[in-house]
């Protein structure tokens, strides 16, 4: 039985999400086990490095299965992306070790979120878009409060449903790159909606509220996450 390890480049656009989910929504990795199934002739049970929400897009998602099929890689990869509708792109295959598993041998998670300050009819599908021009120098200082360990609870949706809600942050900036401002996030893992809520969290705040909010377990106000259209999981590191 082969262990075979894929990355997926996706636009989450018109998906619910990378997560198969009953009731027959469309969802990334619903397409990609069916057109799996196709190629090799046999049911395909897909394992991703990170289950991203509706809307959410990937440049590097990451995902493995097991096959009794003896199909070239080179063959595999030409096939389905010949199958894929064009929202979805295979960009790699490899063999992988038996005992690699996309989400428990992860070391790290990378994700970037894109912000337009400025209406845009066509980079709006993959991008944020903020009313007025962004302060970087304020929200690298905001960006700096988050790396470390930390319980992200508060900056998350479901929180309490997960047993452990610490995450330990690597590395956390905003740069500007042409008609974009980017943010850039990697951590061991990230709890659902983390990304989008910090993302939003650093717009509207000032430096020392986020450590603040981080150490009380609660923020000032609401907090609303940002737009999915901007946000990708931009690559994954084993």
């Amino acid at each position: 039985m082969r262990n075979i390890r894929i990355t997926i480049e996706y636009d989450g656009t018109d998906y619910a999400g990378w997560q198969k989910q009953p009731g027959g929504l469309n969802t990334v990795q619903g397409v990609l086990e069916e057109t799996l199934g196709r190629v090799v002739q046999e049911d395909v049970l897909l394992t991703a490095a990170g289950r991203t929400d509706r809307g959410v897009h990937a440049k590097g998602q990451v995902a493995n299965f097991r096959t009794a099929s003896d199909m070239g890689l080179q063959r595999l990869l030409h096939s389905v992306n010949s199958l894929l509708p064009s929202s979805i792109c295979v960009t790699d295959v490899a063999d992988a070790p038996v005992d690699f598993h996309a989400r428990y041998s992860a070391l790290a998670r990378e994700y970037r979120y894109f912000i337009l300050e400025n209406h845009s009819a066509i980079n709006r599908r993959y991008a944020g878009y903020h009313h007025a021009p962004l302060n970087l120098e304020r929200l690298n200082l905001c960006a700096k409060e988050l790396v470390g360990k930390h319980d992200f609870a508060v900056y998350s949706r479901d929180a309490e449903t997960v047993d452990n809600s610490f995450c330990t942050v690597y590395d956390a900036s905003w740069w500007r790159c042409g008609d974009m401002v980017v943010f850039r996030i990697s951590a061991n893992r990230f709890l659902r909606t983390m990304v989008r809520f910090l993302v939003s969290a650093q717009l509207d705040a000032s430096p020392g509220e986020l450590k603040e909010a981080l150490c009380a377990g609660r923020t000032k106000g609401k907090t609303v996450p940002a737009d999915p259209a901007g946000l990708f999981l931009w690559r994954v590191v084993y």
